[in-house]
């Protein structure tokens, strides 16, 4: 390979910060950065205007590079008026309940333009913008690169981390089942791409002509250390750093990734419409026993609604505890020394 991941993105460590659509913060994406990390922010959801005030934000906190991320359009979501609300609304009344709220009227829009999001993006020139649930195509990695903007794919299985390799991607993460939040698969059905990272990573090193980053289970310096054992050229870690108190996660997010155990995490689609990683609550078993789940993104903005009074709450059994299944080595609620952890599994 040409570059390592410290030239390529000009960073001092192969560490980079998960990025969590709506749980990303700028304090803990600059700590990561300031560490000599690559710190990242999710801007899932967020408008043009939100995203150029991110951004800003994040150049004001530090100096030096990070990546922000975006979620590419899949061709199944469904817009308000394409789904009827009414059965999912009534499944989720007690949750509604719970927080003292009515069930909400359909929004203009469940999400943002992906393009306006990309123009943001583009004018604000991170260091690098990783994509989610797609392949960028070439007038979108050319733009990015015209403006010294890195790419960064993210792959579930192998023929997607190809299908990123061939569309220009400078690097591709590996993300194994292990790994918490939303499976990003995008060529087959996720619950059909559940390929774990020890078998994962090494198959994508042997595939692709660009670096890559390995994602999924790796909590401290021994997952770091596996991972380069595999041939990855670094790691992205996501639940170690989200139980850290720089984190936007609550409290009670934070204390039941600090309490989980291998076993602690499920594979569930009730809290967005699509599969993701996380520990089990209150919120997720009503709307499972309900068997009533809106398709994506109709979901995650229905469930939103609520999410956010309880995060406001502190009430844990009503918003996503995300979480891997490694989340248990989580090392510390400081990023600072969750990084230095992470760091002294970084070959010499």
């Amino acid at each position: 390979m040409a570059e390592t991941l410290q030239d390529l993105f000009g960073i001092d460590a192969p560490i980079v910060l998960g990025p969590f659509g709506g749980l990303s913060s700028v304090a803990l994406t600059a700590a990561v950065s300031d560490q000599g990390g690559l710190g990242s922010y999710g801007l899932y959801g967020y408008d043009a205007d939100r995203i150029s005030d991110t951004i800003a934000a994040l150049r004001s906190a530090t100096a030096r590079p990070f990546a922000v991320n975006l979620w590419l359009p899949t061709g199944d979501e469904v817009t308000p008026g394409d789904v009827d609300l009414a059965p999912a609304l009534a499944a989720l009344a007690p949750l509604f309940d719970a927080v003292g709220m009515a069930p909400p009227a359909p929004p203009v829009e469940f999400l943002p333009d992906i393009a306006s999001q990309l123009t943001a993006v583009m004018d604000a020139a991170p260091a690098a913008l990783s994509l989610v649930y797609g392949v960028p195509d070439h007038r979108l990695v050319d733009a990015a690169h015209s403006r010294g903007i890195r790419i960064i794919g993210t792959a579930t299985t192998v023929a997607e981390a190809v299908a990123l390799d061939e569309a220009g991607v400078d690097a591709v993460v590996a993300t194994g089942a292990e790994a918490a939040g939303h499976r990003v698969s995008f060529l087959q059905p996720a619950d059909a791409s559940l390929v774990g990272t020890f078998a994962l990573v090494p198959q994508v090193v042997d595939a692709v002509s660009v670096p890559v980053i390995a994602a999924g289970g790796i909590g401290d310096r021994r997952g770091v250390a596996a991972a380069f054992a595999l041939g990855a050229s670094g790691v992205q870690v996501g639940s170690a750093f989200l139980r850290t108190r720089q984190s936007a996660a609550t409290d009670a997010h934070r204390r039941a990734i600090a309490e989980a155990t291998d076993t602690s995490t499920v594979l569930t689609r009730a809290m967005s419409g699509r599969w993701a990683r996380g520990i089990p609550n209150r919120a997720m078993r009503t709307i499972e026993t309900s068997g009533v789940i809106a398709p994506f993104p109709a979901q995650n903005w229905l469930t939103g609604r609520f999410r956010a009074e309880a995060a406001r709450r502190g009430d844990g059994d009503l918003v996503s505890l995300w979480a891997g299944q490694a989340a248990g080595l989580a090392p510390s609620d400081d990023a600072v020394e969750v990084f230095a952890e992470l760091a002294a599994g970084v070959p010499a």
